[in-house]
């Protein structure tokens, strides 16, 4: 029988019993299962946000400090090593269902990835979401394997080693320079179909066919795929060696060398137009010239060889005047420039001097100075040319001289070079210009003087040599004296 002290105690124990048993019914909330947004997640640097959404009940169960967070399994499902990849602020999502945002790490890569959501006051968890293919696209462009060359062989009973190249030429983005990636070789089996041969950075061939690798994105779709390049056996003779230009063929050689590859082999000869190029003796050879280049490639117990005729885009031009031209003044030379340059632009300079209005390919130059011209191909092949050239005043071959001179210095500095005589006597007049040495021997004579000895060198003995002349007229009359030759 309860006394009525024992019966206030029981009650007072119920009490808290039941308080109890609110408090704990009023902490605990339960997560629903996340519904993904998404069947796969293929992420890039410019793609990477999916979101998921759940239910979670009841709402009253949350505390002002609670966080929901996103927790990522491994490529297997497993939860045992997961990753955080998202947290809310405290108190920021409150009403069910909600819809959290994310993004992938960089180093995902699996085809059964799975996600459950936590919540930290109260502390729960859901259950794992459906499996999905994850991968983050670390490279997502095209690469190269064996040089950008399309062909390989090997011997009978041997085998071609392709690999992925780093750095490669030109603008290659080697996937080799992200660690975390792994590769497939794949054979084709026709034109739309491969079957898969190995995993690596490289693969050992000895079947023929035709081989490509791409990185291993699983079943996301990706740029990340090689060239084809197709394997032969070299079974009886000389197999053929492709040689491929990095500058592509014909080539700019304003934008430097091209390198030329060939197929991987033991040792290498590189030959242009046929003369063998003594240090050219590796897979690549460099080179900004023109000609028919050839290569011989030891494969072992055979050899391979082949050749590219290689083009040059550098434009042809000419110009018709010559580096020095003479006019007097008052007189203009028309100077005019040709090309098969595409769409080119002319640049005339006068005295270093751009002359702005002057675009075309011809200018009327009536300046004495130095001209200059800068031809450049706009399209294509973007390089350019310069022409120099000097327009001077011209010399009167006959000018009015007073005197018949007797001392010349064909010393080519355009002062007193020649044996310069009054109008009276030179071309036009009849005259007989005879010059003798010192000795008599006639070293000149001609009826139409033209101001012009001596022509060649004269191989003088002296310092000074003495020549002499004799003059005679149409009408008989006759100078004569000596011309002394400084050297």
């Amino acid at each position: 029988m309860f006394t009525h002290s024992t019966l206030n105690k029981f009650i007072l124990s119920l009490c808290v019993f039941l308080t109890s048993l609110q408090e704990q019914a009023k902490a605990q909330v339960v997560l629903g299962t996340p519904n993904l947004g998404f069947t796969q997640a293929c992420a890039n640097e410019s793609f990477n946000t999916y979101s998921l959404s759940f239910v979670f009940s009841p709402e009253s169960a949350l505390e002002s400090s609670n966080q929901f967070s996103i927790e990522m399994s491994n490529g297997d499902g497993d939860f045992t090593e997961s990753t955080i990849i998202y947290t809310s602020q405290p108190g920021e999502f409150t009403t069910s269902p909600a819809t959290l945002e994310f993004t992938l790490p960089e180093t995902t890569a699996g085809e059964n990835y799975r996600l459950r959501v936590k919540s930290s006051a109260p502390a729960a968890n859901s259950s794992g979401s459906a499996n999905f293919a994850a991968y983050y696209k670390l490279q997502d462009s095209p690469f190269t394997i064996n040089n950008l060359v399309s062909t390989g062989a090997y011997c009978t009973g041997g085998s071609y080693l392709l690999t992925i190249d780093n750095p490669g030429t030109g603008n290659n983005d080697s996937p080799l320079n992200y660690p975390s990636l792994t590769f497939n070789w794949f054979k084709e089996t026709s034109p739309t179909t491969a079957e898969f041969i190995a995993e690596g950075p490289t693969l050992s061939v000895s079947t023929e066919g035709t081989y490509f690798a791409e990185t291993n994105y699983g079943t996301c779709t990706s740029d990340s795929f090689s060239n084809r390049v197709t394997i032969s056996e070299a079974s009886s003779g000389e197999a053929d060696a492709t040689i491929v230009s990095s500058l592509g063929n014909p080539f700019c050689p304003e934008q430097g060398n091209t390198t030329l590859s060939t197929i991987g082999g033991i040792s290498y000869q590189w030959y242009k137009n046929g003369e063998l190029i003594a240090e050219a003796v590796e897979q690549q050879y460099q080179t900004n010239e023109s000609g028919t280049f050839s290569v011989q490639v030891d494969l072992g117990d055979c050899s391979a060889s082949g050749s590219i005729d290689l083009v040059s885009e550098l434009f042809n031009s000419d110009i018709n005047v010559d580096e020095v031209n003479s006019i007097e003044d008052g007189e203009s030379i028309t100077v005019i420039v040709t090309t098969d340059a595409i769409a080119p632009e002319f640049q005339w300079f006068y005295n270093d001097q751009l002359m702005p209005n002057e675009t075309s390919d011809n200018i009327e130059a009536s300046n004495f100075g130095e001209y200059k011209v800068i031809i450049t191909e706009t399209s294509g092949c973007n390089s350019s040319k310069a022409y120099e050239f000097m327009v001077e005043e011209a010399l009167d071959p006959f000018p009015d001289v007073d005197k018949i001179p007797n001392l010349i210095s064909p010393n080519g500095d355009s002062i007193n070079d020649t044996w310069v005589l009054p109008q009276k006597y030179v071309s036009g007049t009849n005259t007989d210009v005879m010059i003798m040495n010192n000795r008599g021997v006639v070293v000149f004579q001609t009826q139409d003087y033209q101001n012009n000895w001596p022509e060649t060198n004269l191989n003088l003995t002296n310092i000074n040599q003495v020549f002499y002349y004799i003059i005679t007229t149409e009408n008989d009359e006759t100078k004569k004296g000596s011309i002394t030759v400084v050297k």
